[in-house]
């Protein structure tokens, strides 16, 4: 009977320090600057290449093309409207 009672102490202690390390990674994850952090490393992984450093110059072309063709319906509907 002792013995099955320290096994099951031992169990229950290891469940519990299982649970406390799972508990940390879930609050690291979800810290607000450790989701900043892995978007912004996201966001700059589009535009650079992680391989040589350089940047990836199809993607920042699409994205100015795109802000450029935003801009550009903005100015012809503001011109409309007047």
């Amino acid at each position: 009977m002792s013995n099955d009672l320290n096994s099951l102490e031992g169990e229950i202690e290891q469940t519990r320090e299982r649970l406390a390390s799972t508990i940390d990674e879930l609050l690291h994850r979800t810290n607000p600057k450790t989701i900043a952090r892995k978007e912004a490393n996201a966001v700059k992984g589009y535009f650079v290449d992680e391989a040589s450093g350089a940047p990836r110059t199809d993607n920042i072309l699409k994205v100015v093309g795109g802000v450029a063709g935003v801009v550009a319906v903005v100015v012809v509907v503001r011109k409309l409207v007047k």
